[in-house]
């Protein structure tokens, strides 16, 4: 079906569902196994990407003033560790002239996403806050739907729709309600300023939704997840990419290097890889068993362009001894020295050994990455593991190295973190009275779920009532009507012949 068919698919949607298994699984568990369905929803996806150019999109493909607008954005993570996708209804204005590039902004945020981070899931979000009708777009709505149904298989894990005006909401959700399935279904929630709360921290909702999330949308640059240099066991160590990130703002300022080989740094270092790699072979060979141990083995590989990395995709951590340490393991796959980095979004919370140097060529390096005290590992924490291939590793240093590599030639990994459930239990008690809140955030939502229900049966009632008067309104006409005809027919009755 698929081999042929050039014309009609790209051919590299074609390539990728061949050797992709996790792709077609995702299909077919989406279409509960049906091969029929799942091989439909695959032509409609297909024909789709290749319509819109999906794997050629780019942000340049995109007006400009759509990312100046903040309507479509990705930033924060719910309750479940979900990536939060926010849609800024107010923001919307239905124009039939810039219809297709705002369906073409929608793919672009969320293609972005499946490439970084491939087979995880997305909570939507409509902030339907200083929103009016005329915000409203139908076909619009359908259209993100379909991204979801059809084009983006098990990507959505939950949509929340704050509500601003009940009334519109009882009427469009019998129309959205026909486009979705039951699965679909299942994971829409209408959610009070209040509730919302229930399904999303505090420090990742705005103000405006009662919570404490500083962050504004600005572009350029496009949001991102706000990934820093860890800290290592000796204190804080400022990395080079944190001085370019700040466009050479930091160049008067001391910087050191993110090493675990050397003792606390005063004043930069400089690290020749070469040197610095037959320097710490020894060492490391020594206290390699020492760093790893207790430290969570990874069981799943990701085989990426430059290295192999243990786990793919989850860094698991628990409340126990055991469970404090987990493994990354990476594996050069390239015939040349591979420089890489490690950074996470929570760098007080874990220390990553080593975070930073090379690893050659067909050889392969233990990173164990601790909790750091107290601190307990959330859903919401990320790590990303980047690496460059060197062509000349004898003579390069690693601040000049990263600064000067261009980044079409940096590979990323993303991994985010599992809590295993006895960190879950301890986690608990920490917060506001949580079986309280969602106990109320329960009895809340299936509150508004009856009164909808209730509207929906006044509004069969009225429909009734309506048919009831106009039947009515028909037979008295018909009474009417009857009586004048019957003394039309007395009148001529009663003339003389």
């Amino acid at each position: 079906m698929f081999t042929d068919s050039t014309d009609k698919y790209d051919p590299r949607d074609v390539e990728r569902l061949q050797k992709d298994d996790a792709l077609v699984e995702g299909y077919l568990t989406w279409r509960l196994y049906v091969v029929d369905d799942a091989l439909k929803m695959i032509d409609d996806s297909f024909q789709w990407r290749k319509e819109f150019g999906l794997n050629d999109l780019t942000e340049s493909s995109i007006p400009k003033w759509m990312f100046e607008t903040g309507a479509v954005y990705l930033h924060g993570y719910d309750k479940e560790g979900n990536k939060l996708f926010w849609f800024k209804v107010k923001l919307h204005v239905k124009d039939a002239k810039t219809i297709l590039d705002k369906k073409k902004y929608v793919a672009f945020w969320l293609e972005r996403y499946a490439k970084k981070e491939p087979g995880m899931p997305l909570t939507v979000v409509f902030d339907m806050t200083e929103s009016g009708l005329g915000n409203i777009d139908m076909d619009f709505v359908k259209y993100i739907i379909n991204c979801f149904k059809v084009y983006y298989p098990k990507f959505l894990f939950s949509c929340c729709i704050l509500i601003r005006w009940f009334v519109f909401i009882s009427a469009a959700w019998k129309i959205v309600k026909s486009w979705l399935g039951p699965e679909a279904i299942s994971k829409l929630k209408f959610a009070s300023r209040s509730e919302v709360q229930t399904f999303i921290d505090l420090e990742y909702l705005p103000p405006h939704m009662g919570g404490t999330d500083p962050f504004k949308y600005s572009y350029p640059p496009l949001p991102d997840d706000d990934f820093q240099t860890p800290i290592c066991d000796n204190g804080p160590i400022v990395s080079e990419e944190e001085t370019e990130s700040k466009d050479g703002e930091l160049e008067s300022k001391d910087t050191l290097e993110s090493s675990f080989n050397s003792e606390v740094a005063v004043k930069p270092k400089k690290v020749n890889f070469l040197e610095d790699s037959l320097r710490s072979e020894d060492s490391d060979k020594g206290d390699t068993s020492t760093r790893t141990k207790g430290a969570r083995k990874p069981v799943t590989t990701f085989k990426g362009a430059l290295l192999d990395v243990s786990p793919a995709e989850e860094l698991s951590f628990g409340s126990g001894e055991t469970e404090k340490k987990s493994l990354i393991i990476l594996s050069n796959v390239t015939k040349n020295q591979v420089a890489f980095k490690v950074r996470t979004t929570a760098p007080d919370k874990y220390r990553v050994k080593p975070s930073s140097s090379c690893c050659e060529p067909g050889a392969s390096i233990d990173i164990v990455v601790s909790l750091h005290g107290g601190s307990q590992a959330s859903p919401q924490d990320r790590f990303l593991v980047m690496a460059a291939e060197m062509d000349n590793a004898g003579s390069q240093e690693l601040a000049q190295f990263w600064k000067e590599v261009p980044k079409n030639k940096v590979m990323e990994h993303r991994l985010r973190c599992h809590v295993l459930e006895s960190i879950k239990a301890a986690v608990s008690p920490l917060r506001d009275s949580p079986v309280e809140t969602v106990t109320s955030g329960q009895q809340e939502l299936s509150t508004l779920m009856r009164v909808m229900a209730s509207t929906s049966r006044m509004e069969q009632k009225l429909n009734t009532c309506l048919w009831v008067q106009k039947v009515l309104i028909g037979l008295v006409l018909g009474l009417v009507v009857l009586n004048l005809l019957c003394l039309h027919m007395l009148g001529t009755a009663q003339r003389p012949s």
